[in-house]
């Protein structure tokens, strides 16, 4: 890394949210680093290279599991960071998660109810790409999607989101005394570096599939969202559960500071391969004083 993870992240780590304003970090803030892409390129693949070490412990280890939360406007990279930072974790312990428009049978249940079935099970990663904080956000921006949720219209009160914002932080806090590091990531693009970021998808031939009406619909709501967003990290950043603000006009600063997150927080838990007994010690050397003198007689 260019300097130590920690000093990196820094800026960004949002873990007591009351006085928090969005306008404090800049989108195109690259915490004064001075480096070309291809500098940043090598530290990030340091990064992926010891977090892959840690998942590795993290799996034989079999006490903790991780949730990595990302939330971001249209365009602004959870895709490809996703897929640069976890591009050395072995598949087996890892599971990403999309979270679309809710299905027939998820509206049936609770909203938290989709998600915690995707929840990862101990020694492993799970990543949710948007999640239940979906919930606070396209369901307050737009108050349609709320009216599908088929609540009883009593509890549709006036301080609905209030209410969701104090039931999403029980709900990690009881993960993290569950053995759950949560992480949360919004990555934090500037309107201008979406607009760029939409002509180019519509410009490029082999980008025209990433682009929808539906973002462009999505872009005419950006303050709404904007408050939704600060709202949201003010109402729900705790130590256990802390948010990232990622500057993320820069993609290779994103997918700095996000590897940088992760392998900071998992180096924080201890992790170590498992120590044998005595007795599977023993028996481990029996095995292999079997394995040896089965090579003789062959």
């Amino acid at each position: 890394m260019p300097m130590k993870a920690a000093e990196l992240i820094a800026p960004y780590r949002v873990t007591k949210g009351r006085k928090f304003e969005l306008s404090d970090i800049a989108p195109d803030d690259t915490n004064g680093l001075d480096i070309e892409k291809e500098e940043a390129k090598l530290y990030i693949a340091a990064g992926v290279t010891r977090l892959s070490e840690m998942q590795e412990m993290l799996y034989a280890q079999d006490r903790w599991s991780v949730l990595l939360i990302f939330q971001a406007m249209d365009a602004a990279g959870k895709d490809g960071a996703i897929k640069h930072v976890m591009s050395g974790v072995n598949p087996q312990g890892c599971e990403v998660h999309s979270f679309k428009q809710p299905t027939s049978t998820e509206l049936d249940h609770d909203y938290l109810w989709r998600c915690f079935c995707k929840l990862p099970e101990r020694g492993r990663i799970g990543i949710f790409n948007r999640s239940y904080y979906e919930e606070v956000l396209v369901a307050r921006v737009h108050e349609d999607v709320l009216a599908r949720q088929k609540l009883p219209p009593a509890l549709v009160t006036r301080s609905i989101f209030e209410d969701r914002y104090e039931d999403i932080a029980a709900h990690e806090r009881y993960l993290a005394r569950n053995g759950t590091l949560i992480l949360k990531f919004f990555l934090h693009v500037s309107k201008k570096e979406q607009k760029r970021r939409f002509l180019e998808r519509l410009d490029e031939a082999e980008k025209n599939w990433k682009f929808s009406g539906a973002d462009l619909a999505e872009r005419a709501h950006w303050k709404d969202y904007m408050r939704a967003y600060e709202d949201m990290i003010r109402a729900t950043a705790a130590p256990h559960a802390p948010w990232f603000v990622v500057p993320s006009d820069n993609k290779w600063f994103a997918r700095l500071v996000i590897v940088a997150a992760i392998v900071d927080a998992m180096e924080s838990l201890d992790l170590a391969f498992p120590t044998l007994s005595k007795a599977e010690r023993a028996a481990l050397l029996k095995a292999r004083d079997a394995l040896t003198k089965e090579n003789r007689r062959d």
